[in-house]
């Protein structure tokens, strides 16, 4: 064979690869357009099946759990790896539709699955604009930032108690946040930092109780724990775990159980909370059913063989 012979064959088998890849790209985009963010309405040890083929021919049905913080990239290339392998047009449109799921859904699925709730009328910072002069000298968010955007968040928090949630105790919740009846004292924080956030980007920040109400009636304080999600990242930048002490202002000491339109509308914050939970670790465990389902229909299937598009 020739030289030019040799490279006319390499530049072929190249152009019979990349007509795959594009075909199925041009397929991939006609079925799946992404959604803009919008208000949602409503330790992590479960890791991404392998990509290693293993032709296993069963799908295992997933059950409800709580997902890794990096779950979500994992399974936009698990997508990603199939579409590349070669999928036909019903597929293709599965692959979309599940695509476009993760993209409406991604805050629901790794914020509410644990607990945390999203709902406009319950989240405490949405998608809010990290500014420059966040950084520090090395070029990422300042630690100490991390403390504000925990501290606006709980403040906000108890507005929306306020304002949406129990409008009846409306100056009562205010009174949490001022030096007026009974306030909150934050008596300790603590954060861990998941990765270096860095500018520009937003945060989104919402909040869990951590123990049950019912269970810390004669107690004097409340924990709770803020998870500030990287928009841009799409996962934590960092959990925050915050222990308020409950003061009154007006005998100037703590006091020894909480008010009763606290304790009443933190029973049902948990309960909301745990239903929450249960509802949405089943839909990741449904969307590792059909991804699953996706990988055994393509490329982890003993009788696969990958389109290499065609010479037309």
């Amino acid at each position: 064979m020739s030289p030019s012979q040799g490279l006319r064959k390499t530049q072929l088998s190249h152009s019979l690869t990349l007509g795959s890849s594009r075909r199925n790209v041009r397929l991939f985009t006609a079925v799946c357009r992404y959604n803009p963010p919008h208000p949602s309405s409503s330790p992590r040890t479960t890791t991404a099946p392998p990509h290693h083929k293993h032709y296993s021919t069963v799908v295992t049905k997933a059950k409800p759990h709580t997902i890794d913080p990096r779950w979500l990239t994992d399974t936009k290339r698990r997508i990603g790896k199939c579409l590349m392998f070669g999928l036909k047009p019903a597929q293709v449109h599965e692959a979309g539709r599940l695509s476009q799921r993760l993209a409406r859904d991604w805050r629901e699925l790794i914020a509410e699955s644990e607990g945390f709730l999203t709902h406009a009328t319950r989240r405490a910072l949405f998608r809010r604009d990290v500014v420059w002069g966040d950084m520090d000298s090395m070029g990422h968010i300042n630690n100490v930032a991390y403390v504000r955007y925990a501290e606006t968040a709980r403040v906000n928090l108890m507005h929306n108690y306020a304002t949406h949630i129990d409008p009846a105790n409306q100056t009562e919740w205010l009174n949490t946040v001022g030096n007026k009846g009974i306030g909150l004292i934050l008596q300790s924080i603590k954060i861990d930092y998941k990765f270096p956030m860095t500018w520009p980007d937003k945060i989104t920040v919402y909040h869990r109780l951590t123990q049950n109400p019912s269970n810390t009636l004669n107690k004097s304080y409340f924990q709770q724990e803020a998870l500030i999600l990287s928009e841009c990242k799409q996962r934590p930048a960092a959990r925050v775990i915050e222990q308020n002490y409950l003061y009154d202002y007006t005998q100037l000491r703590k006091t020894n159980t909480p008010p009763e339109f606290i304790l009443r509308q933190f029973k049902e914050t948990w309960a909301l909370q745990e239903e929450s939970k249960r509802r949405w670790q089943q839909q990741v465990a449904d969307i590792e059913n059909e991804v699953r389902k996706l990988e055994l229909e393509s490329w982890d299937n003993p009788d696969a063989v990958e389109d290499m598009g065609s010479a037309g």
